[in-house]
């Protein structure tokens, strides 16, 4: 298994506390009584929106699939002839040098971009045609609600005419640790073993710690 350097996890553990800074900040001036820093993140990037499986079970996107998980998210479309088939192939790949950790430790979630057309019985297929094993989860759901995910998870492009073109769509993965408020991201056709590296640093327990010590050297 591929691990991160001390000094790769030390310097993402440090983005944790930020969020927390900017909280102590708002109370420091007076407002408000800030909402916990991890209720303002799932209500700003992780609306709850109802989605269906490829198994046709539908779920709630943070309750069900988010919380309390270290996840994976990629989007996507089954007709795509583009970037689509290269990054879930290259998914694939890490699906399996992450082995027994599917399911298990992370989760893996791919969005279709074109609810319309992808029922549950296409991504089905589209799941089983690229070997994808349990705790890698395909979804779809009402075309707005899966609008609402993309711009909330930060999918779009800064030039309004390439986002409008689905078929430039981003092809990053996007990649984190919903307790501790973790997350990054990383190039859909990054080297497999790198992808697994990034996905280590969040499923590690010395993840934990690290925060912790981070956390109290800003307190103090």
């Amino acid at each position: 298994m591929y691990q991160p350097s001390r000094r790769k996890l030390f310097s993402l553990a440090a983005v944790a506390p930020f969020a927390g800074g900017l909280l102590a900040a708002e109370s420091a001036r007076g407002e408000t009584a800030p909402q916990p820093a991890r209720e303002k993140i799932r209500q700003r990037y992780f609306p709850n929106v109802v989605l269906r499986t490829q198994d046709d079970r539908q779920v709630r996107f943070y309750d069900d699939l988010v919380k309390d998980k270290v996840v994976t998210i990629n989007m996507f479309y089954a007709k795509c002839e583009e970037i689509c088939p290269l990054v879930i192939a290259n998914l694939a790949r890490v699906q399996r040098l992450l082995g027994d950790k599917v399911g298990r430790d992370v989760f893996m979630l791919s969005i279709s971009l074109k609810p319309e057309t992808d029922t549950p019985a296409a991504l089905k297929s589209y799941a089983e045609m690229h070997g994808a094993r349990p705790g890698w989860t395909f979804l779809t759901g009402a075309p707005a609600d899966v609008e609402q995910l993309r711009r909330r998870l930060g999918f779009t492009n800064p030039d309004s005419l390439v986002d409008k073109d689905i078929n430039q769509h981003i092809g990053n993965v996007r990649y984190g640790n919903e307790p501790l408020m973790l997350w990054g991201a990383c190039p859909g056709q990054a080297s497999p073993e790198w992808i697994v590296e990034s996905i280590s640093w969040m499923i590690r327990p010395e993840t934990k710690s690290a925060v912790s010590a981070a956390a109290a050297a800003v307190k103090g």
